[in-house]
């Protein structure tokens, strides 16, 4: 979606694709846009053929169907495109949540069927080399949303209607993290934990706050994505293993320590909290920059660890997490 509207596909292919045009020599996803036409709440209509909304950028009036966003991820040239879904908000009721998954349905198979015929095409220009991965080369892979609410029933009928239409290389959980109860959002991945399959790679959408990253894991999510550790970071929210941070209390006028001594990010190994403090209250766009980074290190770092702990096995995972939410919940920082 934002792609889309600005600077537009059309450009980032002039420009050689998204990969060159962000120099991201990795594999890369781009979403649908069906989150972000949900989120433009009175400026949206959706009907079985699309999503009519109008831009928060001009302000002109556009329509996106399953094959237009198709044809955009396309164009854009990411690894990893998502199917078009029709986003709900947490606690819909069982009509609308029904409503949505039936359309999220039809909206797949013809995001499947647009998908086919662009890979028919044989456009060689798809096929991503990654110099710098050790991921092989492939050409874009199309990946179903789950929809359903929170309501078990409807999420397993998403689950076993959505595989009937396959094979896919990797699955999506979508429709969490948009306003329901956060024990709502645990008990759905646990509802479709155990009928996912385990060959496939499991997406949770929209969920990125270090708990909820550990929680998912142990209930076998691999893969996500939030704006929460960027957006976390412009406001001064610095995640550490002791909790989160708020680089603007008083407390870190004169701390000439770093943000987080066991971090090897930049922030941390160059500028000290009193520095970053200063940033804030002076309104300097360095400081959101710097907690940013941080953050999203952190992540990479916390993924990499839940990596490893996996792979000892067992009950490993279990006692870390536990290990980890006593430190991360229980200690707190300001």
């Amino acid at each position: 979606y934002h792609l889309h509207v600005r600077p537009g596909e059309d450009v980032i292919e002039q420009l050689g694709g998204l990969h060159k045009f962000m120099a991201w020599e990795r594999p890369l996803l781009t979403d649908s846009g069906g989150f972000q036409v949900f989120s433009l709440e009175g400026f949206r209509k959706v009907d079985d053929d699309g999503v009519e909304f109008q831009s928060h950028v001009d302000g002109g009036r556009r329509k996106l169907t399953p094959e237009r966003a198709v044809e955009i991820q396309w164009t854009l040239g990411s690894d990893i495109a998502m199917a078009f879904d029709h986003v709900i908000p947490g606690g819909a009721d069982e009509a609308t949540a029904r409503d949505a998954l039936e359309r999220t349905l039809k909206w797949l198979q013809r995001c499947a069927k647009r998908h086919r015929e662009l890979m028919e095409r044989g456009n060689d220009g798809m096929t991503n080399t990654f110099q710098h991965s050790n991921i092989p080369s492939f050409r874009q892979t199309l990946w179903p949303i789950l929809q359903g609410g929170t309501l078990p029933a409807l999420r397993t009928e998403s689950l076993d209607r959505v595989m009937e239409l396959g094979p896919w290389t990797g699955i999506a959980i979508g429709g969490l993290s948009v306003g329901e109860p956060k024990d709502k959002m645990y008990q759905t991945i646990d509802v479709l934990e155990a009928r996912l399959p385990a060959t496939l790679p499991r997406y949770l959408m929209g969920v990125g706050f270090p708990a909820d990253l550990v929680a998912a894991v142990e209930r076998g999510v691999d893969l996500f994505d939030c704006v929460a550790p960027t957006r976390g970071g412009r406001n001064g929210s610095a995640y550490t293993p002791e909790g989160t941070l708020n680089i603007r209390n008083a407390a870190y006028r004169t701390d000439d320590g770093p943000l987080d001594p066991s971090c090897d990010c930049e922030t941390c190994t160059t500028y000290s909290r009193g520095y970053l403090r200063h940033l804030f209250v002076a309104g300097e766009l360095l400081g959101l920059r710097l907690l940013s980074l941080h953050n999203v290190r952190y992540l990479i770092r916390l993924a990499a660890e839940m990596r490893a702990v996996i792979q000892r096995g067992g009950d490993a995972f279990a006692t870390w997490a536990d290990d980890w939410r006593r430190r991360y919940q229980h200690t707190g920082v300001a």
